[in-house]
C-alpha cells in the first residue's frame, strides 16, 4: 500500500480521486448487445449466454423443479444463515415505513403524500467466481416489503445451464416471483426492453462488472430507471492507537478480495498503527484463496497518516466512501461528523462483512464518490411518492391571488386564467 504523511488539504484531491478509464470502446460493445436483444429478444440472449457464459440454453426461465432441487442441495447451515440474514434485513427495512400525514398548508388547502410500490422491478445478481446470493436478499427483501407485485431476477447460468443453488435459495426466501438465466449486458437489455420470456421492468437494481454498469447507464437514459450509478467497491477505515490492527487489516483485505479494481483506504493518526496494520496484512494475505486479487488491489490502495481526528474526518468526507469503518474507541463522537458515506460501521466489532450479510442494513451502496449525492438502497428505492392536494373555496380565497400574481409575472397567462375563473365563480356565488 502506498503511504502518505501529513499532506495538506490541498493535496487530498489526488488521494480521493478514483481511477477513470476510457469507456468509448466499452460503450460501443454494450450498445451493440443492447440493440441485438431489443430486436431479437430471447434468441439474442441465448446466443450471448453461449458466447460469454458458455451455457447452451433451450429457454431462459428457471423452472419450479430447478428451484426445488436447489432447496435440497443447500446445506442446513447455509439455509439457517440465509434465514437469519433475511429476518434482520426485513426488520431493518420494515422500520422504514413512513405513515401518511395530511398537512393543511393554508386554510382550505390540504396536501399529503403516499407511497406506491413500483409495479415491476428487475434484480440483477452476478454469478462468476463470487455468486452474490447475499445481494438477492438485499434487493428482493425490501422490494417485497414495499409491496412490489412483480419482482423478477436475472442471473447468469453456470456452464451446465443451472443456476447457483444458493442464489435460488435466497430468491425463494426473499420472495422473488420469477427468475431468468441471463447475465451481463444481455440481462440488462432483457429487463429494459422486455423479451418473449422476460417482462419489461420499470427499474433495475443490482451490481455488476463495468459492462453491466455501462449497460444500466445507457438504458437509464430513456428506457428504464436504475438504482444508482456505481463503480468498483471500496472501503475507508479511520484508525488510531486504540484500534485493533488485526481487525483493521482483515477489514481492508475483505474489501480488497472483491476485485482488482476495488479500493481500500486507511486513514490513521498513528504511524505505529499503520506499521502494525501492514504487518498484519502481510500475514493474513497469505492465507486467502483470493490472495492474488487482494494483492493486486492493495498495490493501488493507500495509507494516509493525518495530524488529528478532525483531518481524518475531513479527508473521509471528501473521499465519500461506499463503506466507512470508524475503528476507534471514540467512534460515537466521530460518527456525528460523518457527512458523506454509503454505510458506516462503528467500533472494533463492526466489520464490513456484518453489513454485507446479516446485520440488516443494505449492502447495495453508492461508490465512486457518489455518496455525496446518493444513498444506498432502502425501502424508498422501491416506491414512488405521489403527492395529493385538495383545495376548497376557502383555500382559493387564501392562495388564489398569489397564484395569479406569480403566473402573470412568469408570463404564463393560461395558468393565471385557470385560477382567475375559480376566483370569479366564488365571488359571484
Amino acid at each position: 500500500m502506498e503511504r502518505y504523511k501529513y499532506l495538506s488539504p490541498d493535496e487530498w484531491k489526488s488521494i480521493t480521486a478514483r481511477p477513470h478509464t476510457d469507456t468509448a470502446a466499452l460503450h460501443a460493445t454494450v450498445r451493440n448487445i443492447l440493440e441485438d436483444v431489443r430486436t431479437q429478444g430471447d434468441k439474442a440472449i441465448m446466443r450471448y449466454e453461449e458466447k460469454f457464459d458458455h451455457a447452451v440454453l433451450e429457454s431462459l426461465p428457471v423452472s419450479a423443479e430447478e428451484i426445488d432441487n436447489a432447496m435440497k442441495s443447500v446445506s442446513a447451515e447455509l439455509w439457517d444463515a440465509l434465514t437469519l440474514a433475511h429476518k434482520n434485513i426485513s426488520s431493518f427495512h420494515a422500520s422504514q415505513h413512513v405513515a401518511t400525514h395530511k398537512v393543511e398548508t393554508s386554510p382550505g388547502v390540504v396536501c399529503w403524500q403516499k407511497s406506491v410500490p413500483i409495479t415491476t422491478v428487475g434484480l440483477y445478481i452476478p454469478g462468476g467466481t463470487a455468486p452474490l446470493f447475499s445481494t438477492v436478499l438485499m434487493l428482493a427483501t425490501p422490494a417485497k416489503i414495499a409491496g412490489c407485485p412483480n419482482i423478477i431476477m436475472c442471473t447468469p447460468p453456470r456452464q451446465d445451464g443451472t443456476v447457483n443453488p444458493a442464489i435460488l435459495a435466497a430468491a425463494k426466501i426473499a420472495g422473488v416471483d420469477r427468475i431468468y438465466k441471463a447475465g451481463g449486458v444481455q440481462a440488462i437489455a432483457g429487463m429494459a426492453y422486455g423479451t418473449e420470456s422476460i417482462p419489461k421492468v420499470s427499474k433495475i437494481f443490482g451490481p455488476g462488472n463495468s459492462y453491466v454498469m455501462a449497460a444500466k447507464q445507457v438504458v437509464s437514459l430513456q428506457d428504464v430507471a436504475i438504482d444508482m450509478p456505481a463503480g468498483p467497491s471500496e472501503v475507508c477505515i479511520i484508525a488510531d492507537d486504540t484500534s485493533n490492527p488485526a481487525y483493521v487489516a482483515a477489514d481492508l483485505l475483505s474489501q480488497a478480495e472483491h476485485g482488482s479494481d476495488s479500493q481500500v483506504l486507511l486513514i490513521t493518526t498513528s504511524e505505529s498503527m499503520a506499521d502494525k496494520v501492514e504487518y498484519e496484512i502481510s500475514g493474513q494475505l497469505k492465507a486467502l484463496p483470493r490472495m492474488d486479487i487482494a494483492a493486486q488491489t492493495l498495490c493501488n490502495s493507500k495509507i494516509v497518516i493525518v495530524k488529528n481526528k478532525e483531518e481524518a474526518l475531513a479527508l473521509s468526507n471528501m473521499y465519500a466512501p461506499e463503506h466507512l469503518i470508524i475503528a476507534t474507541d471514540d467512534n460515537a463522537v466521530l460518527a456525528e461528523k460523518v457527512v458523506n458515506a454509503g454505510s458506516v460501521f462503528l467500533g472494533k466489532y463492526a466489520c464490513e462483512s456484518a453489513g454485507d450479510y446479516a446485520s440488516g442494513t443494505n449492502h447495495t451502496l453508492p461508490t465512486h464518490g457518489y455518496a455525496t449525492a446518493y444513498n444506498g438502497v432502502n425501502l424508498d428505492s422501491f416506491v414512488r411518492k405521489i403527492t395529493f392536494q385538495h383545495i376548497t373555496e376557502e383555500g382559493i380565497r387564501h392562495i388564489g391571488h398569489a397564484v395569479e400574481v406569480m403566473a402573470e409575472n412568469e408570463h404564463l397567462y393560461a395558468h393565471k386564467n385557470a385560477m382567475t375563473l375559480r376566483i370569479k365563480d366564488i365571488i359571484n356565488e
